[in-house]
């Protein structure tokens, strides 16, 4: 049985993909629900070693146009990202450097109470690059095969002489 470099690469996308999902799913995060009133806040923290991308969701289930704003402090609680959202959902990515407890503060702006689901965490990025890898190298040998084989292939034209 002759194995193709096409479902070779079908299957390392697949294996890669199935990886990064395991490894973001056994990452460190926190996760709160609360209901935020009228220009009051909420926070969450979350420990964090070494230097990598951190994440934040903010989900807002019974959505019908609040605004809600969300800072991230890091350790010395200077403020590194800030972002209104106006969206039932809303996921942001921050750099992180160093060991520490940073901290994701959600303030209501709407005029009555907001219903908020927050996740909070690291995403490990750097356990990510094997994974990514396989993916991207899967990608390209089903790409390269898929030219190679409509390289030749030469679509029928009907007669230009029909009457």
């Amino acid at each position: 049985m002759k194995i193709s470099p096409f479902k070779i690469g079908l299957v390392l996308v697949i294996v890669g993909m199935v990886w990064i999902s395991i490894i973001f799913a056994n990452t460190e995060k926190n996760y709160d629900e609360t209901i935020l009133k009228q220009t009051s806040s909420f926070e969450i923290k979350s420990q964090v070693t070494g230097t990598d991308i951190g994440f934040y969701k903010i989900h807002m289930p019974e959505f019908t146009g609040e605004e809600v704003f969300v800072q991230i402090l890091d350790i010395s609680d200077n403020v590194i990202q800030e972002q209104v959202i106006q969206t039932r959902m809303s996921v942001g990515y921050f750099d992180f450097v160093g060991n520490g407890e940073y901290t994701v503060k959600v303030t209501n702006l709407a005029k009555n109470q907001v219903s908020l689901e927050v996740e909070f965490g690291n995403t490990n990025s750097k356990e990510m690059i094997p994974p990514g890898i396989m993916v991207l190298v899967g990608s390209i040998s089903m790409i390269v095969m898929s030219y190679l084989k409509i390289k030749n292939y030469k679509i029928a034209q009907p007669d230009e002489n029909i009457s």
